[in-house]
């Protein structure tokens, strides 16, 4: 027989599976934006990839929005409207600095999560997380940082990966297994929109859409497997998972997306790829291999809950 802290187990297994799936998605989708956005400009990109993911997740599971109660709608847009915003700070910024130290900056969502998690619930970091979480941005740093210099672009790729971590924050503390579905749907439609407004308003003239089979087939994977579905396992597994915890298996994205341009771009294995994201994987196992003591995060459901 099944004991409750068995299942628990069980179940945060496969959160943490289900989160490095998550970043490995994403990961994935690295080099295909990057090819996209020769021909397409970022706010038409996610406007197009988001609504996609809209129409077809309100189509297959608008019975799930539907059961949701009038509270985890409001939940629901906010953390949409979160990630959309965030989404939008992030891509300004990249016209303004490297793809390097775009992805270095927001990667510190690593750091500032469990940050905001203290300062907004109040919640006990352990030392093992923080440990992590520097070990985490080391690795990143490694991963993709060729030089830094703080202007413009990279001040506001730092306020977007702010704006990720109150995602992460959000979501850990407002999702609960049983409405992950309808949630992470609500959270699609709600980026669509946002990044659909930011568009029009960007270009009044009307979206661009693809051209050519590889560009719509690139598209379409990108708004239903890194998007719809990267954001319905996300919200199921931070059911599951402290933010802080959640905030460190997910930076793995950049090694993801590294091991990708390698395999299928015959990028170069340097050693800053190596290292790296040796470090990142060790960060992940020093949060998830260790006792949980008092001080360590807890679980989402021992914490206090945000108020809509």
């Amino acid at each position: 027989m099944s004991t409750p802290d068995s299942s628990s187990s069980r179940a945060s297994l496969l959160a943490l599976i289900g989160l490095l799936s998550v970043a490995a998605a994403w990961g994935s989708s690295f080099p295909l934006t990057k090819s996209l956005l020769e021909r397409m400009t970022p706010l038409n990109f996610l406007a197009v990839r988001f609504t996609i993911a809209a129409m077809v997740m309100l189509i297959v599971f608008h019975r799930a929005v539907r059961a949701l109660t009038r509270r985890s709608l409001q939940r629901g847009a906010i953390l949409g409207l979160t990630y959309g915003i965030a989404q939008i700070v992030q891509t300004t910024g990249l016209a303004h600095t490297s793809a390097s130290v775009s992805g270095f900056v927001t990667g510190m969502y690593v750091v500032l999560t469990p940050i905001c998690a203290a300062v907004l619930l109040r919640t006990a970091i352990g030392r093992r997380v923080w440990i992590g979480a520097v070990i985490a941005t080391i690795g990143l740093a490694l991963l993709a940082l060729s030089g830094l210099h703080l202007g413009f672009g990279e001040a506001i790729t730092l306020a977007s990966a702010v704006i990720y971590a109150l995602h992460i924050v959000g979501l850990g503390h407002w999702s609960t297994a049983r409405e992950a579905l309808g949630l992470a749907v609500v959270q699609i439609v709600a980026t669509g929109l946002v990044s659909l407004i930011a568009a029009t308003i960007a270009d009044p003239g009307g979206l661009t859409l693809p051209h050519g089979p590889f560009d719509w087939i690139a598209l379409i994977y990108m708004a239903l497997i890194s998007g719809a579905l990267a954001m319905i396992v996300q919200s199921w597994a931070q059911a599951h998972l402290a933010p802080s915890r959640a905030a460190i298996i997910m930076s793995t994205e950049p090694g993801w997306a590294a091991l990708f341009s390698i395999t299928f771009l015959s990028e170069p294995l340097t050693w800053r790829i190596a290292v790296g994201g040796s470090l990142m994987l060790a960060a992940m196992v020093i949060v998830e291999t260790g006792p949980r003591h008092p001080g360590d995060a807890p679980h989402p459901d021992q914490v206090p809950k945000l108020a809509a």
